[in-house]
């Protein structure tokens, strides 16, 4: 198994019993892996991208056992102690888990953008949250217009609510 494919169980375990959590960042992910791929990531930066997607939102589980509240800087501020450990069992390397424990950190944080691993978790995770949170055509192409840098990911929300 790779380390991708361990951390997707490892997370499925993590989330055990809670189908929509479990739904969502398996759909994070797939949009995460298509725009980076689409946007011509390294290997390296796509499996970092790709391992961020599945974990980011690690954070909810803890903040709401902790403050009864799964907000997004509670997310942000409880997601990175349980990634490193989810991460470091599936055998990550110590530079990997950084950053994704950065990303993690950093995954509501839409000002300043810190490369093109952190513009892409943003965009396949509004992706999700759009649709999840049934909202409209006009917000889709308000974000089009403001929120959507990479090409890849702009497609892929013009394409979805045929904009």
């Amino acid at each position: 198994m790779n380390k991708t494919d361990k951390i997707y169980r490892l997370m499925m375990e993590f989330y055990r019993g809670d189908a929509h959590q479990i739904q969502h960042f398996v759909k994070v992910h797939s949009f995460a892996a298509i725009i980076g791929r689409g946007e011509g990531l390294s290997e390296r930066e796509q499996f970092i991208l790709e391992a961020a997607a599945l974990v980011h939102d690690i954070g909810i589980k803890p903040a709401k056992e902790k403050y009864g509240s799964s907000r997004g800087p509670l997310q942000e501020q409880e997601g990175p102690e349980p990634a490193a450990k989810l991460l470091t069992e599936a055998g990550v390397d110590k530079e990997a888990v950084e950053r994704i424990c950065w990303l993690v950190a950093h995954h509501h944080t839409y000002e300043p953008v810190e490369g093109i691993d952190h513009r892409i978790l943003l965009e396949a995770d509004y992706l999700v949250n759009q649709h999840e949170g049934g909202r409209d055509k006009d917000a889709a192409r308000s974000a089009v217009e403001g929120f959507f840098r990479t090409q890849t990911g702009t497609e892929l929300c013009k394409v979805m609510f045929d904009l």
